[in-house]
Parts: structure tokens; sequence; C-alpha cells
């Protein structure tokens, strides 16, 4: 930068500019919309350098820099839950997700797979399914431990299992038995023989994807105040498809529809529809909803603060 370029409020706000992008590489945790605000301001200030000085190339800069604030700002939306440009008034409140956006279009896809491939009709196996085919989702293969399958099933993990290899939905390494035995630092290679490799390809992600939706599930699903209630695996479902299908502000449902057709949500978690009152109790009662009301074949309501940052972005 020429140290007499004119005007000289132009030369200030450059040099300010570089010390704030120096402070910000100084940052030991990032903020997305700081960054984003700083790119806006080099391209304003590039263009009104281009204006000054004539040359083209810093006109390219400001192109550029207005390409990295919005980009910044579409990552900054898929981290907080928030529209690009939403301010703090009308968005709602800022959370941490666990999942971007287009996250959890492959969560609900990786949901709505399990509920139509799960081979037995009952909760437990279609939780079950839910949760293997997330640890297997890229390659057909994945690993279990007997810890994991206890944590999602409690008693009914061996009997469901073996349910599965009997089906040949799974397929095991060696026995059950075995399988319940594995410890985490043994785990054991099970493969889904419908998400191998040679087989139509049900889901379009990466491994990081897979790895954060099958967190994400993993956190539902373990939640500590559903494991305190002892909550069964229907009511582990109900808590997954809730937070899936999350608006930003934590309320269940798209505006339009007025809350989550209870029909569609009895089916995912294997339950008759006049059973899922109690499974919504339950979540009431552990914290994961608030605000409930079932009527006209809806449920409304909305996620707990406790449990915002699990919610699925509608």
């Amino acid at each position: 930068m020429p140290h007499d370029l004119e005007p000289d409020v132009l030369r200030l706000e450059l040099i300010d500019l570089g010390d704030a992008f120096r402070a910000y590489q100084q940052r030991t945790e990032p903020d997305l919309a700081l960054l984003a605000e700083l790119h806006e301001r080099k391209a304003r200030a590039f263009r009104l350098w281009a204006d000054a000085s004539g040359d083209g190339s810093l006109r390219h800069e400001a192109q550029r820099a207005e390409k990295a604030a919005q980009t910044t700002r579409e990552m900054h939306a898929n981290r907080s839950g928030q529209p690009a440009g939403a301010t703090a008034d009308d968005a709602g409140p800022v959370v941490e997700r666990l999942l971007t956006r287009q996250q959890a279009v492959h969560a609900r896809a990786v949901l709505d797979y399990a509920q139509a491939h799960a081979p037995h009709p009952e909760a437990e196996a279609h939780l079950a399914v839910l949760m293997l085919t997330l640890r297997a989702a890229r390659a057909g293969v994945g690993n279990i431990t007997g810890q994991d399958l206890t944590g999602w099933l409690q008693d009914d993990a061996e009997r469901v299992l073996q349910q599965l290899v009997d089906t040949d939905w799974l397929r095991l390494p060696g026995t059950v038995a075995e399988v319940m035995a594995s410890r985490p630092e043994n785990p054991v290679a099970v493969t889904v023989p419908a998400l191998l490799p040679d087989q139509p390809r049900p889901f379009a992600f990466g491994k990081t994807t897979r790895a954060r939706i099958s967190g994400w599930a993993q956190k539902a699903v373990g939640d500590r105040k559903l494991r305190k209630k002892k909550a069964g695996a229907a009511t582990r479902l109900l808590a997954l498809y809730t937070a899936a299908h999350t608006r930003p502000d934590g309320h269940l449902g798209h505006p339009e529809d007025g809350g989550l057709y209870l029909d569609k949500a009895a089916v995912f978690c294997a339950l008759p529809t006049e059973q899922m009152g109690e499974h919504v109790e339950l979540l009431v009662a552990a914290d994961w909803l608030a605000e409930v009301d079932i009527s006209e074949g809806r449920l409304h309501g909305q996620l707990t603060e406790r449990v915002l940052p699990l919610a699925g972005l509608l």
C-alpha cells in the first residue's frame, strides 16, 4: 500500500483492516461471523482503492473478498442453524449445531432408509438397523462392540442381533456371543450386505458426514436423561425423529405443517399411533420436549434448550 495513498480515510482503514486480520489469526477459537465482517470490510476497501488508483487487480481482489464473505456467512449459518444474513432478533438462539443443514438432510435420508429396510417390525430392530446402518453406510462394513449394542438396546441386544443375523440383514465374522463380548479396544467388523459397494448406493455422502451423523445419532440415543428415565427403543427412536425434524428455533416440523404428523412418527418408531402419547410424555419428563400438544393428528412442541444442538434444521 502506498504511504501517500489518498484519501487518508482509506489508508487508515486499510491499515486497521490489516491489523484486524492479524489479530483474528491469533485467536484460539474461530468466529465466523467476525471473519465474514472482515472480508466484507476488505471488499469495500479494495473497491475504493481500485477507484482511487485505477488498478484492475485491486477490483479483482475486492470480488474475491466478497465471495469469501459469502462463503464464510454460509459456513456460519450451517454451524449455528441461522439463515445467512439473519439477525439475532429474527433468527432465534445461536446454537453450535452437531449437524450442518446438508448433513441433516442426509441424516433424514438414513432415518427413512432404516424405517424402510428393517427386517422386523419391532422398535428394537428399527433402532438397531438405524445405528448399524450409520456404522456401515460408506462401505457396507462397520465396527461395533458389545458395549455399543447394550447401550442402544439394553437387555434386548443379543436377541435383536440374532434376529438380524437370522434374516441375513447382518453378517458377523463370528458368533453373536463373541460380538456381545467384544470390547472398545477390540471392536468387531460387521457387514451389512445391502450396503456393500457392489450394491446400489442408497447414500451420497462422504466419510466425514457419515461420522458426523453417526455421532449425532449416538448422542441422541445415549442422552443421559433418556438413560436415567430408562427410555426404551421406541422412545429413543422418537427422540431421534423429533431432533431430525426440527426447525432452527427448536419447533417441530415445517411451519406450514403445524407440527409433526403423528402417524408418520409412529411408523418410524414402530408404534401404534394411539401409543405415541405416552412416549411423548417420557420425552417431556426427560427434558427433551417442551410446550407439547397433540391435536388434529399432529405433534406440536419444541426441543428444550439443552438438546437444541441436536436439531436437524429443517
